[in-house]
């Protein structure tokens, strides 16, 4: 673990104070980035929809050049053989004082997360209580941003998991797909990679879908972005949650429909570099 202006600490090294609002309200911003041979992939992606989310919540971000030596710092010392998750966090601070807290915490992966990736992800449909257009005319809602508020998603997946599937597919209150509780929907249809439009939905952008499709042709697919509704996704030839640290997670059932695996997430995967 690193923290900005203290450097290199053990891993038990305390960071955070009692009176912290990221702790007390969730009140921050953090990005998770995958490690390859000891290198952060798509970093710069990362950085800018950090500044974005900071940017959304009125946070004082510390310069970009803070944040990559922050994250060499933390690197420094890791096996270039092990993959893994470099966790960047950056909350408003103690309450009193409003001066950001920082720090970069890497890890490694863990089994259920590489699972995910070779065997696919049983997936029930959950609705986030919004209509599809709902958040990008309230700010306040904070479509788009990345933040520590993750209590919401956390309880998506655990609920998944009471109900025997891996992961969720949020949908909005007008029966639209929109995001998992930490991927982004991508689905194959006549030759075309298709993913939700953040902007007109306020989901989050996702990094790694987005250099997915920037290089969907590659692959010989056209790329785009459309609204879908979950039944829609059933005559699709190949429906992935793809998340930075994952990669992407073919999708084998969807509210119990179990799908044909798709002949492409081979093909996926070796493009995006996930070893699997």
């Amino acid at each position: 673990m690193a923290v900005l202006g203290r450097g290199v600490v053990p891993a038990d090294t305390p960071v955070l104070r009692a009176d912290d609002v990221g702790v007390l309200r969730g009140d921050g911003i953090f990005e998770s980035v995958h490690i390859r041979a000891g290198r952060p992939w798509l970093f710069d992606p990362h950085l800018a929809r950090m500044a974005r989310s900071a940017a959304r919540l009125g946070l004082a971000l510390p310069p970009r050049e803070a944040l990559v030596e922050l994250a060499g710092q933390a690197l420094a010392g890791w096996d270039p053989g092990v993959e893994g998750a470099l966790r960047l966090i950056c909350t408003r601070g103690p309450e009193a004082s409003g001066t950001p807290t920082v720090f970069a915490v890497l890890t490694p992966f863990g089994s259920g997360q590489l699972r995910g990736r070779r065997e696919g992800v049983a997936v029930l449909t959950a609705s986030l209580g919004y209509p599809v257009a709902a958040r990008p005319p309230a700010p306040w809602l904070l479509g788009g941003a990345k933040t520590l508020s993750y209590a919401v998603n956390m309880a998506s997946l655990r609920w998944a998991e009471g109900h025997g599937a891996d992961d969720v597919l949020w949908t909005s209150t007008d029966g639209y797909a929109l995001e998992a509780p930490t991927a982004t929907l991508v689905w194959l249809d006549r030759g075309t990679l298709w993913t939700v439009p953040p902007e007109q939905t306020g989901i989050l952008a996702g990094t790694t879908a987005r250099w997915l499709l920037d290089h969907a042709g590659d692959l010989g697919f056209a790329a785009g972005e459309t609204l879908v509704r979950p039944a829609e996704l059933a005559t699709a030839q190949g429906v992935w949650l793809v998340s930075s640290i994952r990669g992407p997670a073919e999708v084998r059932s969807l509210d119990g429909a179990v799908r044909k695996p798709a002949a492409e997430t081979a093909a996926l995967c070796d493009l995006l570099g996930f070893a699997r």
